[in-house]
């Protein structure tokens, strides 16, 4: 069968294709739109459609929406209930279920050809589950959803055998420990709903002071719920304005406390919410999705203070991936077979001579090196900036070796250089990738290996002035371990740096600017290239030096006899 699977309602609106069991595609409309998180999670923008990334799925697959068998929509308006019936103050929430219950006229207007009886609702947690216990190798787990909110619940815990789920748990609303903590970084100051990674960065520059008062109203309930009332955050520290700047004295002030206590307090619950399904299922994989599932310091103290033997999470935790739990659990649904992600490089590729093409016709000049891997790494061990463009890009937001930006990790100085280049605060940490047959002599407190960055791990200190670039203000790092042999090009150069320097490891970021969604086609990288101070640019086979383009530069203005 083939099932497009589409995520539109709340923000990180996204398509999926699954043929035949088997994941061909997904990908996020920001990647095309070039507007973050696609849209803002208002009840005004609830109409809008993945358009862009739907018509590229089908692109890839070269279907036609007539040729669809299933268009699945993580969503069931018939599960929603009135805002005010489910304490939220969201008065034109009846607007949002309007646009869902008419998604299926309005994604036939979007492809024309498709059939709307052809579009299945299916509830949020649900798409969300599926999205992490379909998608991960395993054919059985214990699942835990934690988001902001779906029709009427935020949470959801179950049991996965084959494609079937049993549901043990849910939490109504308003009780949501994602809305709590997009309360929270709302009131620091931040962007709700697009911003919570942030306060989890500043979290580790506080002192957990108000924990036990937390601890009085946020807490686990015995039926596998939670109570989560959202405080007056005033009462600890006072609200901080977006446009403000926020200094070092903030960041280890009471806003940074208050980060810290939060966070702590999150950890505890879902450690304690993880306990209570253990004990339900006795199973030794537990998969997660869900915007909470993007906190990396809570997946870590699942993965060390809980039964399960192992913690699988989905790369694209958020809605995004609900698109792709979608597609999975209608397939399912129909009793296919489906296959587990092969990985999160699931979005748009081009070939080395289509790249070449957008190299010369944007009179770039370039190089096509046999050794790229050793020359790359020479710019690396000089303390040179290379943006690395390579293959299909990666669904979820975690840069993962083919859209990012690396540098150094032997020099302190590249986490300020780095955020400078990108224009993002300096208590932003940046990440290491390792090299998965050394990361379990430098990494501990975090599964290893650790491929798609959705875990914390302590640094040995005996690395920690060896790689300091990578290491948190806490002594931690946000690890991706690349295996050569499903990252050839990425794993060759790395292993190239470790030759030159000794360090198994380079910085890995995001290949972007802030406020703007990660690099996705060539266009995009030469825009970052052409505007940021990177050193070198590498789209796939081919290498780009900032020394080159502006010689060239100058020769193009000589021949056309232009007055340098």
């Amino acid at each position: 069968m083939r099932i497009l699977g589409v995520n539109a309602l709340f923000h990180d609106p996204s398509a999926a294709l699954v043929i035949d069991g088997q994941i061909v595609a997904a990908a996020e409309e920001e990647r095309f739109s070039r507007r973050k998180h696609g849209k803002r999670p208002v009840p005004f923008a609830a109409w809008e459609l993945p358009e862009l990334s739907m018509r590229w799925c089908l692109k890839a697959a070269g279907l036609a929406p007539r040729d669809l068998d299933v268009v699945a929509y993580s969503y069931d308006p018939a599960l929603a209930r009135p805002a005010d019936e489910l304490g939220l103050v969201d008065p034109w929430d009846d607007l949002r279920q309007t646009y869902a219950r008419r998604a299926p006229q309005f994604l036939a207007a979007a492809l024309p050809g498709l059939d709307p009886e052809k579009v299945r609702f299916v509830p949020h947690h649900v798409a969300h589950a599926a999205s992490g216990a379909l998608a991960s190798p395993f054919e059985r787990s214990s699942v835990l959803v934690l988001d902001g909110r779906g029709e009427h619940a935020s949470h959801l815990s179950g049991r996965y055998t084959g494609g079937s789920l049993e549901v043990l748990a849910t939490q109504d609303l308003p009780h949501s420990l994602g809305l709590l903590y997009e309360s929270l970084t709302e009131h620091l100051g931040f962007l709700r709903s697009s911003d919570e990674y942030k306060v989890m960065a500043l979290a580790s520059y506080g002192e957990p002071r108000y924990l036990e008062e937390l601890r009085e109203t946020i807490r686990a309930t015995d039926d596998g719920g939670f109570q989560a009332p959202i405080p007056d955050w005033s009462r600890w520290a006072p609200a901080r304005d977006r446009d403000a700047h926020l200094d070092e004295q903030a960041w280890r002030g009471v806003h940074a406390d208050l980060a810290c206590s939060v966070q702590a307090r999150l950890e505890e619950v879902l450690v304690d919410l993880a306990r209570w399904l253990h004990e339900r299922t006795g199973d030794r994989v537990l998969t997660m999705a869900g915007g909470t599932a993007l906190n990396c310091v809570a997946n870590s103290r699942i993965w060390r203070e809980t039964p399960f033997e192992e913690v699988w999470v989905q790369p694209a935790a958020g809605d995004a991936g609900t698109a792709l739990g979608a597609a999975l659990q209608a397939a399912a649904d129909r009793g296919e077979t489906t296959a587990p992600m092969p990985s999160a490089a699931l979005g748009r590729q081009w070939s080395d001579d289509e790249l070449a093409s957008w190299l010369r016709g944007a009179a770039v000049p370039f190089t096509t090196p046999d050794d790229l891997d050793e020359q790359v790494a020479e710019v690396l061990a000089h303390n040179g900036v290379v943006a690395w463009f390579d293959g299909r890009s990666e669904f979820g937001p975690r840069a993962l070796g083919q859209r990012s930006l690396l540098a150094n990790p032997g020099v302190a100085a590249n986490l300020e250089r780095l955020n400078d280049v990108k224009g993002r605060e300096q208590f932003r940490p940046v990440a290491p990738m390792v090299l998965a047959d050394h990361a379990a002599e430098i990494f501990s407190g975090g599964p290893v290996p650790s491929p798609y960055m959705l875990f914390v791990h302590d640094v040995d200190p005996l690395w920690r002035d060896r790689i300091p670039a990578v290491v948190h203000v806490d002594g931690t790092a946000r690890i991706q371990t690349v295996d050569p042999a499903t990252q050839p090009r990425l794993g060759a150069m790395i292993q190239a740096f470790y030759r030159r320097t000794g360090l198994p490891v380079v910085v890995n970021t995001s290949l972007n600017t802030a406020g703007r969604p990660m690099v996705d086609d060539p266009r995009d990288a030469l825009e970052l290239f052409g505007s940021a101070p990177v050193d070198v640019l590498v789209m796939g086979p081919h290498l780009v030096r900032r020394s080159m383009l502006f010689a060239g530069a100058d020769r193009v203005h000589e021949a056309a006899g232009v007055a340098l």
